[in-house]
């Protein structure tokens, strides 16, 4: 189980280098974490979207879309075909944000990665990819036991 302790470090070292972010422009991990997913997904651009997709709870979303929505960073439209759809789009204002994270990003996997040959990260990803696969159809299985 030594994986399920140290892959801790990774989320901590991502954190700590975001932090510089969140701070300068005074938003909460989550908050960041939402613009960038934003960025990275725009087809995901509903507040369901965000919390199935990320795994995140609907409350804590709800407040940050909120608390983005203030800051003028992102904003939300109601969808023309769906009246009970509310969609997410990020704004102008939130431009400086996405750059920096990106580089921030860039970063996590440059320092991340050293040493890693292609062979192996091509073997890393497809193995990766499994285990997630694996989670997913396991999670689904014991969702569908709940609700039989």
């Amino acid at each position: 189980m030594h994986f399920w302790d140290q892959h801790k470090n990774i989320t901590l070292y991502y954190e700590a280098l975001t932090k510089s972010i969140c701070d300068k422009y005074d938003l909460k991990q989550l908050e960041y974490d939402i613009l960038m997913f934003l960025h990275f997904y725009p087809q995901f651009n509903t507040a369901a979207d965000i919390v199935k997709v990320r795994k995140s709870t609907k409350s804590h979303v709800s407040t940050s879309l909120k608390v983005l929505e203030q800051k003028g960073l992102i904003e939300k439209k109601q969808n023309a075909k769906d009246k009970k759809c509310i969609e997410i789009y990020l704004l102008k204002k939130s431009d400086e944000i996405i750059e920096d994270g990106i580089d921030i990003q860039k970063k996590f996997m440059w320092d991340l990665f050293q040493g890693i040959s292609e062979d192996e990260m091509k073997i890393f990803k497809d193995v990766f990819d499994q285990i997630c696969k694996n989670a997913d159809n396991f999670l689904k299985e014991s969702d569908n036991e709940k609700n039989v």
